[in-house]
């Protein structure tokens, strides 16, 4: 099953935006637009709608951003780090070379959605439903994922080490060019997940042995 990428959109249709928060006090729904160069830290945004849009070198930190829904837009070169997306919905978006240190995505949903060169260390991504996702060379080191709903998920090189998955199925996963040292994870989850043979000795803890 293929990921659905974001609407193309010609850079001529977009209205550059250059204070997102006096935008969104005239409408707490926005489309077709750009921001560049933005940087905030500790702001609240919740319960508005950004769709159609191209966020470039933005800097959104130590933010709540919760309650809030995103249509339809890329994300490049921006940083949200130690920022609270939870009870969020994306749906096809893409981050692109982003920093998403420390981010909350509890109880969202995730929907076609491509994280490219992502550094999502400490990221909690618990109880969202996750349905068509890509981790391409992503950093996920210490991630949370708890009781997760899951389908279609692609990690390609991504850096799971000390990342913590329960009650989150990864069978038919391609974890096989990943690095897993550490994981935290049950038998129940990693059962039907592939794997390489490398790979099997970080996993042999589940079986209560040791090699020796």
């Amino acid at each position: 099953m293929s990921i659905l990428k974001p609407q193309k959109i010609l850079l001529e249709n977009l209205n550059k935006i250059e204070n997102l928060i006096e935008e969104i006090q005239k409408d707490d729904e926005i489309e077709n637009i750009i921001i560049e160069d933005y940087k905030k830290e500790e702001i609240e945004l919740t319960d508005i709608t950004i769709k159609r849009a191209i966020i470039n070198n933005a800097e959104i930190i130590n933010s709540n951003l919760e309650k809030n829904t995103f249509i339809d837009i890329q994300f490049n070169n921006c940083n949200f780090s130690n920022t609270s997306f939870d009870n969020c919905s994306f749906i096809r978006c893409e981050f692109n070379n982003c920093k998403l240190t420390g981010c909350n995505f509890i109880e969202s949903g995730l929907y076609d959605i491509g994280f490219i060169d992502v550094n999502m260390n400490y990221t909690n991504l618990s109880m969202s439903s996750m349905k068509n996702i890509l981790f391409k060379n992503t950093m996920l080191r210490n991630s949370c994922f708890n009781e997760n709903e899951t389908k279609n998920i692609i990690l390609k090189e991504a850096d799971l080490t000390r990342a913590q998955f329960f009650k989150t199925s990864l069978k038919a996963v391609d974890l096989s060019d990943s690095i897993i040292e550490g994981i935290a994870v049950s038998i129940e989850d990693i059962k039907g997940a592939i794997i390489n043979e490398f790979q099997s000795l970080d996993l042999m803890y589940l079986l209560g042995v040791k090699i020796k």
